[in-house]
Order: structure tokens, then sequence, then C-alpha cells
């Protein structure tokens, strides 16, 4: 799976890292349903920090579509909660 971390770059992040990916969205999807700026800014950092580590990064010149599009860590929560669905921001 690409993902993409707007205004960052692309990482490609696999299959066995997806269960770990979706154990950190959890949290960001409940502070976002609470309205607590505190730990969405928390939880959104944690995901993030995850997919750089978890993921290899794709070179800038590579042009690879993006199966899913995180927000970067100055994203707001009132522009987060646009993306989120039921499954949060990364589905499964």
């Amino acid at each position: 799976m690409i993902m993409r971390i707007l205004g960052e770059g692309q990482y490609e992040i696999t299959d066995e890292h997806l269960d770990r990916l979706n154990e950190l969205d959890a949290p960001l999807q409940s502070a976002a349903d609470a309205g607590d700026e505190t730990a969405f800014a928390s939880a959104l950092s944690a995901l993030l920090d995850a997919v750089r580590s978890l993921g290899t990064p794709l070179p800038d010149e590579a042009i690879t579509p993006s199966d899913l599009v995180l927000p970067d860590e100055e994203t707001s929560l009132t522009q987060v909660r646009a993306l989120l669905t039921d499954e949060g921001l990364i589905p499964g």
C-alpha cells in the first residue's frame, strides 16, 4: 500500500504493518470524535511517525498513485474530521 503524507512524500507500507497503523488510527478517531485537540495532535503525530518508521520512502521523482493520503501534522482537527470515515483515516 502506498501512503502519502501531505507536503512530505509517499511511503510504501507492507500489509504486515497495517494492523499496527490501525491501532494508532483508533485513538485519532476517538480524539476527533471527542473534539480533544491535545489528544488529536498526539495521536496524529504517533500515526505519522509510525508511517515514517514502518514504511519505505519512495523517491520524490517516482510518480505512483497513493492508496491513502494522510494529513500532515499541521492539519487542524476540523480539517481532519472532514477526511475521517467510520473506519478512521486508515480503512480496515
